[in-house]
């Protein structure tokens, strides 16, 4: 491509050779727009590059401050991204044109003066790769110091404010419902893991039921009509010897099953509904509010200073190292099913793993997590998906230590992309699992687009 040809036949040829990407890159791969347009940016980025090699370090930083709105705009719709990339690649590529014919015309004098400056040798002999490597490292430890990790003060103010919560249900409960067969409530979730990331605002109350083993057994999913890993039942049994009625827990048997559903229920009416919260909200000096209008249990609560917490209220069942949640909205329509929840591997897997190598996973899924928080395309990417990205990278033979970390985010991108090519996810523990299920098309392309320019330019994340 010669750029001194002239604006308007400059334009044209641009115009071609993205027709000719985008037509070939559907017949070549035939995936979804992400691929498609990821490919197309980076070639039209290496025209660019090849365009303005003489710019500015400040052009380069100007190109970043502008590359969220340009994204937002390209990946607005799948319908309109040819379009909108189009738009966007004509606007850089003027600029390089502008740029490149600036330097053109500089006296010789100027241009034999900028060659004559000494550049350092170990700057000369050093890969390019690595300078953009180890830029890169420095550009994770910032991002994760400043956006991603949570100062002590935080984390101590919201678990003081959750444990204040706690200790109130918890004596409210035993004292209206004295004869309800309940342990000792706790808090739990990333805010107590040490894995939550922006702000925090959300906690979980683990509220423990006691059953008698010899009345209830915990059915795993794959052994039920529902087939479903993560669905799991409880059933009644030795009712010929131990009639309906000698556990507390049968008030909520539905077809000889413990419902999950009618105990939600019976916690949403004891404790939403019931409460005194205007006087429980002067109590702790915060503004404390049930939130209603769903089926989760979940509690709103505004201090004077700070970010809004919210907590959610959960039935938990245990038996060994097996935890089942009431959470009708991740079992619905099934009322008597309960969700295994895999948290508590995976946490306990990845601490092990970055305890036995001195590893960086944690700090790696921390910077995740905030990306995908701050980051609009990739939001609906939740914290699960990506610590079992991390915990299938770690059956590799990979170095996991401080001076890879920049090395281990950029494959976890590649790995991603993959995995959004596909369109599945496993489970670390559960492979029959799709941790990708419920995403539509639109989301994943959206989410495929973002990475793929984020494979030539990982700042774009880092925003």
């Amino acid at each position: 491509m010669d750029f001194r040809w002239g604006r308007s036949r400059g334009e044209e040829g641009i115009a071609v050779v993205i027709n000719f990407l985008l037509a070939n890159a559907r017949l070549v791969l035939g995936v979804g727009g992400a691929a498609v347009l990821g490919i197309a940016t980076l070639a039209v980025k290496r025209l660019i590059e090849r365009a303005g090699r003489e710019a500015d370090d400040e052009k380069v930083e100007q190109k970043m401050s502008e590359s969220w709105e340009e994204l937002s705009l390209v990946s607005a719709s799948p319908k309109s991204i040819r379009k909108g990339l189009e738009s966007v690649v004509m606007k850089h590529v003027a600029k390089a044109t502008k740029s490149q014919k600036a330097d053109l015309c500089q006296p010789q004098q100027q241009k034999s003066s900028l060659e004559e400056k000494p550049v350092k040798a170990s700057e000369s002999q050093r890969p390019k790769s690595l300078q953009l490597s180890l830029t890169l490292q420095d550009r994770l430890h910032q991002y994760y110091s400043t956006r991603a990790a949570l100062t002590p003060e935080v984390v101590h103010r919201a678990e003081s404010l959750a444990l204040d919560i706690c200790t109130e249900v918890q004596g409210f409960l035993h004292t209206t419902n004295p004869d309800m067969p309940l342990g000792e409530m706790s808090l739990g979730g990333s805010l107590l893991d040490d894995l939550q990331v922006v702000r925090a605002d959300h906690a979980c109350l683990l509220v423990p039921l006691q059953l008698e083993p010899s009345l209830w057994r915990l059915i795993p999913g794959e052994e039920t009509l529902l087939t479903h890993p993560l669905h799991w039942m409880v059933r009644r049994v030795n009712l010929e010897y131990f009639p309906r009625g000698r556990s507390y827990w049968d008030r909520f048997l539905v077809g000889g099953y413990l419902s999950c559903r009618a105990l939600v229920n019976m916690l949403s009416k004891a404790v939403m509904e019931t409460m005194n919260w205007p006087s429980l909200s002067s109590t702790l000096d915060c503004l404390v509010r049930p939130v209603l209008g769903g089926d989760e249990l979940k509690l709103e609560i505004r201090p004077e200073r700070g970010d809004p917490l919210f907590i959610s209220i959960v039935p938990v069942l245990r038996e060994a190292d097996v935890v089942l949640t009431a959470q009708v909205e991740l079992t619905r329509p099934w009322d008597s099913a309960w969700h295994l929840s895999l948290y508590p591997w995976e946490t306990r897997r990845l601490a092990q793993l970055d305890s036995a190598d001195r590893g960086v996973r944690r700090v790696v899924l921390k910077t995740l997590k905030a990306v995908c928080r701050r980051c609009p395309a990739l939001r609906p990417l939740a914290a699960a998906p990506l610590v079992n990205l991390i915990l299938h990278l770690s059956d590799k033979d990979l170095d996991w230590s401080e001076g890879c970390l920049s090395g281990r985010f950029q494959q976890c991108v590649w790995e991603l992309i993959g995995y959004l090519e596909e369109g599945v996810l496993p489970s670390y523990f559960k492979s029959g699992v799709n941790l990708l299920n419920g995403m539509t098309d639109e989301e994943v392309d959206e989410m495929g687009f973002m990475l793929y320019c984020a494979v030539s330019e990982p700042d774009i994340l880092l925003i």
